[in-house]
């Protein structure tokens, strides 16, 4: 078991980054065929174990420069079961590769960890469905059954919390909390977000936190928000209420177009990382309790480097 379970660091005073958009740079940068967004199937070869490495090398470089902590998430956003059988993965090939990722994040964290930087793995879950769209919707419970596999497959490792990202609706994040606290794992939920500000299925971003807590106790650790630009948001956060304070990370696209216009673009949106810095430090202002900030769709570590740079050279 994991030293970090019974005290995640991110829940501290110190800053974490994350790591950026993957599965963008993969793809438009490095030019790999990522089949259904999925970048675990890296792991099957050795080329693509060793870019992995150093796509998450490159991001803790960047943390032990600025003296922050890292949350590394292994790549398994699609790595269940209706996505793995896509992919031809059955359910013990899956369990291998879940395994398998968190076992080079642990190698990781053994040679480049250090006491001003702590790493922490976490093991990284998707939608079941679509991660713009609220298709496919699942009760509660079919949720905490369709993730168990995954989550207890991470709860045998050295993963120190499941991270579960892109949600569109709030039975999910309920059905993986649920799953999180039977296996005995910290969870962090991350809702998606339209350009109004409101989950894919419509429910306001309050409502989501609030109704995930209610349901499951208030188990997750924290709460983010991942896949939306800060401007999609940006102004939920001016409505102050219990449910702000549960937000601990943001992990936000370059873009700022819509989800909708993101599933026909053909060309990489890469927006601007010093003007993204600058509206992460606006945020950091909604959310004083901001703690794990990175990437997604569109972003690298220039932009992750720019939003580091930003938010320590302000708490300076």
């Amino acid at each position: 078991m994991s030293p970090y379970r019974t005290r995640l660091p991110q829940l501290g005073d110190q800053l974490f980054i994350a790591d950026s958009g993957m599965e963008t740079t993969l793809i438009f940068h490095d030019g790999i065929d990522l089949p259904y967004f999925a970048s675990f199937v890296l792991l099957d070869d050795p080329a693509g174990r060793a870019r992995l490495r150093d796509y998450f090398e490159q991001h803790i470089r960047i943390a032990r420069a600025a003296g922050t902590g890292i949350v590394l998430e292994t790549p398994t956003w699609r790595a269940s079961a209706d996505w793995g059988a896509k992919l031809g993965y059955g359910a013990p090939r899956l369990a291998a590769i879940n395994r398998a990722a968190v076992e080079q994040l642990a190698e990781l964290r053994e040679a480049l960890e250090t006491p001003a930087t702590p790493i922490v793995i976490s093991g990284n879950l998707g939608p079941r469905g679509d991660g713009y769209v609220a298709d496919r919707r699942m009760d509660a419970d079919e949720a905490q059954a369709y993730h168990a596999p995954q989550i207890d497959t991470f709860a045998d490792t050295a993963a120190d919390l499941v991270s579960v990202f892109t949600l569109t609706y709030v039975e999910e994040a309920i059905g993986v909390a649920r799953a999180a606290q039977a296996a005995g794992m910290p969870v962090a939920v991350s809702f998606t977000l339209e350009t109004d500000g409101r989950l894919p299925s419509g429910m306001p971003l309050s409502e989501a936190i609030e109704a995930t807590d209610a349901a499951s106790g208030a188990y997750p650790a924290y709460y983010m928000i991942n896949c939306a630009h800060p401007s999609h948001f940006a102004h939920v956060l001016q409505h102050a209420g219990p449910w702000r304070d549960r937000l601990r990370g943001i992990r936000a696209n370059a873009s700022k177009r819509s989800h909708a216009e993101l599933d026909e673009a053909t060309e990489l949106d890469e927006g601007s990382p010093s003007e993204l810095a600058g509206e992460y430090r606006e945020l950091r202002a909604l959310l004083p309790r901001l703690a794990v900030v990175g990437g997604c769709c569109g972003t690298d570590h220039r932009h992750v480097g720019a939003i580091c740079e930003g938010l320590v050279a302000r708490a300076a």
